[in-house]
């Protein structure tokens, strides 16, 4: 029977890899630096104790008394003599010898008259001193030789001044312990080190797993790629640190320009906005404001990136302003030609509903007055509007304004000096219109809330004058509303700002910032005996 054993591999998350392997780096560190520092401690240790052997010998052998002893081979004095210095010393054994190497004196009682043992003396019968590690009668040793010289110079004896090997690694283990204890301390450190910034760079990668951030980052990147507008992200000194393609070929940033992560924002975008103005300003978050890049119009949000409860940059996005026209000018323009249907609608069954009670009554003189009268003023209507607006789309407006201003109960005039060849060039007929429309239709607003409150049942007057005679563009609509309050007058263009009890604030925002694209500027004032006169100047 064929036995299978299954053996799991076991896969170690990234912050328990790199734990394991910064725990093994520093073990293997310390463990080589272990080494060598023990390495040059007992080289050191050697180094000084032969050294300190030999000047042992050199000492002894300039004694006069030692060398007169050794030469008139006085073992009893030489054994007074060195037992007594011996005792003072931390040498292993000191051994005499005679100009032929035999022993004279050996401090651990050994054999004397015989030669000494090692055959490393042929240098110090020549008159040197030297440093050897040899075996002897009591083992291997560290020795310190020099030779003892009569009057003459001549060589009549040798001192060997000597340390067990057993005793210096001894010496070398008692030198060595404190930084072993030394190194397990770093090492215990350095594991806890190791732990701790394991986790710490797990918490800054959120759990991840370096495979699931690579994920993350081409996703974002695929993402951000395939969302249909431009998307900037900068941090605080405005330096771009992502731009996606759609913003590259708006800001006309040629594909072989890698380089633009890092570079200034405003190396693309000429002029600074309401977008970019001051750090005191960008503490907000923006929505959908219009701005304006390189004197392109575009709708703009900018997000602030907040990590760590700080500030890090902003997140711009935006969309050409000119894509938006297009929608909001085919969703105007149905929407002009519905209002205007509904209205025409309406008024037309009011007109027949007439027509058909005076002729159910048989007066029938009144019903072809009532129809003469009717056909000639909505004619006039048309005809002005026909021969003093040349601009279709605004024709058309006015048109629709006239019929739902009707529709409404009230009455909108036309002043008998109004005119309008073109649009401004800094605006589009759309954003003109907007212009037109929003004034319209806060007029009628203002104007229909007022009938209503009021005991008379008068019609209310909306007067309207567009005028592009001289060297500017005058629209001027005038109302019979009630008068905004002059608290509030500078703060009504304010997006969200509304004197309605059900408005967006958003009809006044636009007309001012349309207005202030085209470099005009807006009056407000009062009209007597009630209402109120907007009045907008927009150079040519």
């Amino acid at each position: 029977m064929n036995v299978k054993i299954r053996i799991n591999k076991i896969n170690f998350l990234f912050a328990q890899k790199l734990f394991i392997a910064l725990s093994i780096l520093f073990a293997l560190s310390i463990f080589i630096m272990q080494r060598y520092l023990d390495n040059i401690i007992e080289m050191n240790l050697y180094k000084n104790l032969g050294e300190r052997a030999q000047i042992q010998a050199k000492e002894l052998a300039a004694i006069p008394a030692l060398a007169i002893a050794v030469a008139n081979r006085d073992l009893d004095g030489i054994n007074q003599l060195i037992s007594r210095i011996h005792k003072q010393s931390d040498a292993s054994y000191i051994v005499i010898g005679d100009q032929h190497a035999n022993r004279l004196f050996h401090t651990r009682d050994a054999p004397l008259n015989v030669p000494m043992v090692g055959d490393d003396n042929h240098e110090v019968l020549k008159g040197k001193s030297i440093i050897v590690i040899s075996e002897g009668s009591l083992g291997e040793s560290l020795r310190g030789k020099a030779p003892i010289l009569d009057k003459q110079g001549q060589v009549i004896g040798i001192v060997s001044v000597g340390y067990m090997l057993d005793k210096i690694e001894e010496l070398h283990k008692v030198q060595s312990y404190p930084f072993i204890i030394f190194c397990i301390i770093l090492f215990i450190t350095l594991f806890i080190f190791s732990y701790i910034f394991s986790y710490l760079i797990k918490k800054q990668m959120f759990n991840l797993e370096p495979k699931e951030i690579s994920l993350l980052v081409r996703m974002q990147s695929a993402i951000m790629e395939s969302i249909n507008e431009g998307l900037i992200a900068i941090d605080l000194d405005y330096n771009i640190t992502h731009i996606n393609q759609f913003a590259r070929q708006f800001l006309n940033i040629p594909a072989h320009v890698d380089m633009v992560n890092g570079s200034s924002l405003f190396l693309y975008i000429a002029k600074p906005n309401d977008l970019l103005q001051n750090h005191d300003c960008l503490a907000e978050d923006i929505y959908d404001r219009i701005s304006h890049f390189n004197d392109e119009a575009v709708i703009a949000s900018r997000i602030r990136l907040i990590f760590n409860d700080r500030l890090q940059g902003w997140v711009i996005t935006f969309r050409n302003m000119n894509e938006i026209n297009l929608l909001s000018k085919r969703l105007s323009q149905v929407q002009q030609y519905a209002d205007n249907l509904r209205a025409l609608r309406h008024e037309h069954q009011n007109w027949l509903a007439t027509l058909l009670g005076l002729l159910y009554m048989k007066r029938y003189e009144e019903a072809k007055t009532f129809i003469t009268r009717q056909s000639t003023q909505n004619q006039q209507h048309l005809d002005f509007i026909n021969e003093k607006i040349k601009v279709p789309t605004i024709a058309g407006l006015l048109i629709g304004k006239l019929s739902k201003a009707n529709e409404m109960g009230l009455e909108l005039q036309f002043d008998p000096m109004c005119q309008l060849n073109q649009v401004p060039n800094k605006i589009t007929e759309t954003e003109f219109m907007s212009i037109i429309a929003n004034l319209l239709d806060n007029a009628f607003t203002a104007s229909l809330a007022q009938y209503q409150k009021s005991a008379s049942k008068d019609k209310k007057v909306i007067y309207l004058y567009l005028n592009d005679a001289t060297d500017e563009y005058v629209i001027e609509v005038t109302d019979e509303g009630t008068q905004i309050d002059e608290e509030i007058k500078s703060s009504i263009f304010k997006l969200g700002v509304t004197t309605k009890s059900k408005g967006d604030g958003v009809g006044l925002y636009l007309v001012k910032t349309y207005t202030e694209k085209a470099n005009g500027y807006i009056e407000v004032s009062n009209n007597e005996p009630q209402g109120t006169i907007f009045s907008i100047f927009i150079p040519k």
